[in-house]
């Protein structure tokens, strides 16, 4: 799965589009290296998101296409 479309599946992002404009502008590392918004998503990736003063680092444990609010959280563990 995409890079972006997991921030938004997953909750961590709210929109696709943040997402994407995250990417471009560098905000995003999946294993200490930035990541394109095109980059595949594997289980044990560790993504680091920074927008603004916040800053959140998550390793995924799943990797679902679609997945119901309650189990977002689900799908990644804080590290």
């Amino acid at each position: 799965m995409r890079l972006d479309k997991y921030l938004k599946v997953s909750r961590l992002i709210k929109r696709r589009t943040v997402a994407n404009d995250a990417c471009d502008a560098g905000k995003v590392l999946v294993n200490d290296k930035v990541a394109r918004a095109s980059y595949n998503v594997k289980e044990g990736d560790v993504i680091s998101i920074t927008l603004g003063a916040r800053s959140v680092t998550v390793r995924v444990t799943s990797v679902k296409e679609t997945v119901r609010k309650e189990e977002a959280s689900s799908m990644y563990e804080a590290v």
